[in-house]
């Protein structure tokens, strides 16, 4: 059985995916091991927080996002050091 993911590592992975694979919908659900339709709600929050925007049909991050994925990169490291799961 796998381990839970929190609603943050699972951003995190939704982040990372669209930074490092590129913003397809196929390369996000695969690196971020989700269903379509979960990743699309997870697509429409950060949408509307503006932390993704959307441009013929492909994610990237905007400059608040490429912000807050380092900042929960920082925070995955702070966790891991006292060791806790993120």
């Amino acid at each position: 059985m796998k381990p839970y993911r929190s609603r943050l590592k699972i951003i995190l992975d939704i982040l990372t995916a669209i930074n490092e694979e590129g913003g397809k919908v196929s390369k996000i659900l695969l690196y971020a091991n989700l269903s379509y339709d979960r990743l699309m709600k997870y697509l429409k929050e950060l949408l509307e927080k503006e932390l993704i925007e959307e441009k013929m049909g492909e994610y990237r991050l905007t400059e608040k996002g490429y912000k807050f994925l380092e900042e929960l990169r920082r925070a995955e490291k702070l966790a891991e050091a006292f060791g806790f799961r993120f």
